[in-house]
């Protein structure tokens, strides 16, 4: 891993690298125990992909950041997969 050094005269850099670095943490690395640098890239590759694809954003009024089809509540139950590990959850639609 190497140091990135914000550009200069740029101290508002600092805020966004924080923010992400603190939500990982938080929503993350603080639940699990991490035993070697595979496996940490292996929890954060799928940590990523759960908060691009499933994670909702106030930001965004609630959507994600990624592309998330709407469906009518008349299609049927809704199923539950964990991801990341069982720290979050995915909730779709069998496919019929």
């Amino acid at each position: 891993m190497k140091e990135k050094v914000i550009s200069p005269r740029s101290p508002w850099q600092n805020g966004y690298c924080e923010r992400g670095v603190g939500t990982i943490k938080r929503e993350c690395l603080n639940h699990m125990i991490i035993f070697n640098e595979a496996h940490a890239r292996r929890v954060l590759k799928k940590f990523f992909e759960y908060y691009h694809d499933d994670r909702t954003h106030l930001g965004l009024e609630k959507e994600t950041p990624g592309f998330r089809s709407t469906e009518l509540p008349e299609l049927g139950p809704v199923q539950r997969r964990p991801t990341v590990g069982g720290l979050h959850s995915r909730y779709f639609r069998e496919a019929a």
